[in-house]
């Protein structure tokens, strides 16, 4: 059975990897980047601390990322309103962060409708919490996506 964990084949000596995976190598990128920020300054910040703390990883990466992108909701191809995305990374993953313990529905929601506004493939809603950082993957099953 094939992981995308990150772990090694011994016989192969080389990554497992899923072939249904949308972005598996930045998305790991992008995860990395979160544990580094959550193992270095542990819980109990404020978001606008992760959200620093994560642009910073994610500049040492070498990573391409904008932050607090302002998205279009559009109704008949007429803007109606704006989302702000906390980033988006190469053009392709919209990264939201959280702080608190546990994922609500509500932001879930919310994640959702970025993707559909900016039209991205992809999004990881991470959330910051005394357990370290937790993600999910969140998939916008109607744009285009990259597997690779």
């Amino acid at each position: 059975m094939d992981d995308d964990d990150g772990r090694f084949n011994k016989k192969r000596k080389s990554p497992l990897r899923r072939l249904d995976l949308v972005l598996p190598e930045l998305s790991y990128q992008i995860v990395g980047s979160l544990f580094e920020v959550s193992n270095e300054l542990g819980a109990g910040h404020l978001e606008r601390v992760y959200q620093r703390a994560t642009a910073m990883a994610l500049q040492e990466r070498g990573i391409a990322f904008r932050e607090q992108v302002r998205v279009p909701l559009q109704f008949s191809n007429t803007p109606v309103g704006w989302y702000q995305l906390d980033f988006l990374i190469e053009d392709a993953v919209v990264l939201e962060l959280k702080q608190g313990e546990r994922f609500k529905a509500a932001n879930i929601k919310q994640v959702n409708a970025y993707l559909q506004s900016a039209q991205k493939p992809l999004a990881i809603l991470a959330n910051f919490c005394k357990e370290g950082v937790l993600f999910k993957r969140i998939l916008n099953e109607s744009a285009q996506s990259p597997h690779s």
